[in-house]
């Protein structure tokens, strides 16, 4: 009987440390897998990398019907976790054209987070992209801003103009501002774009994006 239950203890031990191992975002990451099993991704397709705007952006194949898009953005991430998963978000992939939407959930997930920390994080997981991927064209989309993370904003002006300012000596690469299209015009951020929770779009902010990203997709 001890030897009975000494087992089960030891294998619901060994469950519970597995369980506890997996990392966060570990199901999306395994959900991509899956899905790159059942539809194996196309060769020179544009990737696109990041969080919840490209995740709830479910339709952008038919923002850009002429485009071979493959999504894999996964929604809370930040540029830790881009970094952590580098491997599973790049090998499996042929892009022609990486576009990067992630940072601003790093602010919010740490209001104290210096902009040159976050600039550094992000020259971590640009170096993994160049190491795989020496020629493509990779492009950062400027953190947006969210009203509902105002308090945050001076640190993503900081992080947008130090990504931008290294994306420009970087070859084939470019830093995709798109906080300007999205002002009104008297110079604010427009409300009217995002849902219910000022931080996610309705359509017309994606169409606004749209129009930003045409000019440097491949």
């Amino acid at each position: 009987m001890k030897k009975i239950l000494s087992a089960f203890l030891m294998l619901f031990f060994a469950i519970s440390f597995s369980q506890e191992k997996k990392p966060m975002f570990w199901q999306d990451i395994q959900n991509f897998k899956k899905e790159n099993q059942q539809n194996p991704p196309p060769k020179d397709a544009i990737l696109f990398l990041g969080s919840s705007s490209f995740t709830k952006w479910t339709d952008v194949a038919s923002y850009f019907p002429d485009k071979t898009i493959i999504n894999r953005g996964f929604g809370g991430s930040r540029l830790t976790d881009l970094n952590d998963f580098a491997d599973d978000l790049l090998a499996p992939y042929q892009p022609k054209q990486i576009i990067i939407y992630c940072g601003e959930n790093d602010f919010a997930d740490n209001h104290q987070l210096k902009a040159q920390k976050l600039v550094n994080r992000y020259k971590a997981f640009y170096k993994k992209i160049r190491e795989r991927f020496p020629n493509i064209e990779v492009d950062y989309i400027s953190i947006k801003y969210s009203p509902s993370r105002e308090k945050l904003w001076p640190q993503m002006k900081e992080a947008n103009k130090k990504i931008a300012d290294f994306m420009k000596k970087q070859p084939n690469a470019e830093f995709i501002d798109v906080t300007k299209a999205m002002e009104d015009a008297n110079g604010n951020v427009r409300k009217d774009i995002f849902v219910e929770d000022m931080l996610h779009f309705k359509p017309e902010g994606y169409q606004i994006w749209k129009k930003v990203l045409d000019p440097y997709m491949k």
